[in-house]
Parts: structure tokens; sequence; C-alpha cells
């Protein structure tokens, strides 16, 4: 039996999943937290958000994310490859910075617009 606090809304259950009964889900308030509780022990993702550095803008990074949730054990690649992105000025809100990042099927997007200095 895993302990899980759930993240799907703000109202943060306290799940409890069964893994010897079918990864049986209790204590959830929304059909939500059935899927959030399942999902977490058997293929767990997340939305990754970070910044990259843009050259030429206002600021010197931009605010990025990934297009979906990508598969938690690809983190680590998925931030290593945005380490070697370097964006220039002007750019706009949701270009794709990078496509398929690591493999995962996600895309890394930009999360506002950036104009030159």
């Amino acid at each position: 039996m895993k302990d899980l606090i759930c993240i799907v809304c703000p109202k943060g259950c306290h799940l409890q999943v069964d893994e010897e009964h079918d990864y049986a889900v209790s204590g959830f308030g929304c059909p939500r937290g059935i899927a959030y509780g399942k999902a977490e022990l058997t293929a767990p993702t997340r939305t990754i958000t970070s910044t990259v550095r843009c050259r030429g803008g206002l600021y010197p990074r931009c605010p990025v994310k990934t297009s979906k949730p990508v598969p938690k054990a690809s983190i680590p690649a998925v931030m290593e490859a945005l380490n070697g992105v370097s964006l220039t000025a002007p750019v706009s809100l949701g270009q794709v910075v990078l496509a398929d990042v690591a493999g995962t099927g996600a895309d890394i997007q930009t999360t506002r617009s950036m104009q030159q200095r």
C-alpha cells in the first residue's frame, strides 16, 4: 500500500494505492484522483518548466515548458538538452525550441514572448 497526495487539483486528496490489488485507489475526491494514483505508480510523468538562454532579449533567460508530460525517468535527459539551447530575440509565445526532446514525443515551447533590447 502506497500513500500519495493527489496533485491534479488544489484539493490535495490523500490517496492510498494498493499495488497488490490491481492498483486499487482509495481516498480520492474525484475520478481524476483514481487515474492519477494508478498512473503515478505504473508510469509517472511530469510537465517540465524551466528557462533557456536568450541573446539580445530584454531578459537573459526565456521561460519554456514541455508541450505534454514526459516520463519521470526522462527528466535528466530533457534538462541536459535544455542546457544546450540558446535563443536569439525576438522570440514569440509558443515557439517550438526543441521538437521531440530526448525522444519523449514532447516539444519544448516558450511560455512568453521576448522582444529585442
